[in-house]
């Protein structure tokens, strides 16, 4: 993981997402976790986002993304979800059944290099250095 820089910024955005199918039924298996992971990697390709790591379960998906600084965070889950969610739908009959793939909620996270002990104990010790 390496830190982004731009004209204005340099920073580490890094989200650990964590979302669910409707009913948390357990469909992502076979051709669907294939055909959702290739989805996974060309929406983070297109956005200029990073997929530093990635698990499909059958009942929920994991993914940890380094973003850029401007990318907030819920349209970072809605890109991933929305596209999966209108491809897969579109390309397997069977989830059609479904009223939606996705349920609304989801799981975020950010990380990053450091910490939060360590960044608390940082600006703590600002007042120190001077």
């Amino acid at each position: 993981m390496e830190y982004k820089h731009n004209r204005t910024s340099v920073a580490m955005v890094n989200y650990h997402i964590v979302f669910c199918p409707k009913y948390r039924r357990k469909l992502l298996v076979g051709d669907i976790k294939k055909r959702l992971e290739e989805i996974m990697f060309d929406v983070a390709l297109e956005n200029g986002w990073e997929i530093i790591s990635r698990e499909v379960m059958p009942d929920h998906v994991h993914l940890f993304v380094s973003a850029d600084v401007r990318s907030r965070p819920e349209i970072v889950v809605k890109r991933f979800k929305g596209r999966s969610s209108r491809y897969l739908r579109n390309e397997f009959p069977e989830l059609l059944k479904m009223p939606t793939l996705w349920t609304r909620s989801y799981f975020l996270s950010t990380a990053g290099n450091v910490s939060a002990s360590t960044i608390k104990k940082y600006i703590e010790q600002q007042w120190d250095k001077i």
